[in-house]
């Protein structure tokens, strides 16, 4: 636990305020109540935050005081949720870059050379690809070269 923890007044969730660092946030936990300051959240729990501001759309945070950091937290206190979260957005080292590109590119400009950097060149564990997003890169695929999939794409391909 980082910091101090106040458990005097509430400070309930306001959906309309845009909120920064040093405010004051009241949220159920397993020990009650608990308040702290968007900082000591972001500590506390950034996998909560996260989801209260981009799935349950609930907290507006000021963008760069609180959520550049969010994202830096979230990469070191749990990176499965990052990976999931960042997606085609993941920066990668990909051949023929002379630096760190996002996924998205090769994805989308050269789907044969991605698929073999990402399946066969054993990187699935760098970027995350949902259910539709590897369909859409398997169909590709298997319409442009399919001699280069593996036999499970070309079944999960089939099965649609």
């Amino acid at each position: 636990m980082h910091g101090r923890l106040i458990f005097m007044e509430n400070f309930p969730l306001d959906s309309e305020k845009v909120y920064f660092s040093s405010d004051l946030l009241t949220l159920d936990c397993e020990e009650g109540p608990v308040t702290a300051s968007l900082s000591e959240w972001l500590h506390r729990d950034p996998v909560r935050i996260h989801r209260m501001i981009v799935k349950e759309k609930v907290l507006q945070v000021d963008q760069m005081e609180v959520f550049a950091p969010l994202v830096s937290k979230l990469r070191r206190a749990d990176y499965e949720y990052y990976r999931r979260i960042t997606g085609l957005k993941m920066l990668i080292d990909f051949p023929g870059y002379t630096s760190e590109i996002e996924a998205r590119i090769p994805y989308d400009t050269d789907p044969i050379a991605f698929y073999k950097w990402w399946r066969k060149g054993k990187n699935e564990h760098r970027v995350y690809l949902s259910p539709a997003y590897q369909f859409k890169l398997f169909q590709k695929v298997s319409k442009m070269e399919p001699k280069v999939m593996l036999k499970k794409d070309i079944d999960f391909v089939k099965t649609f």
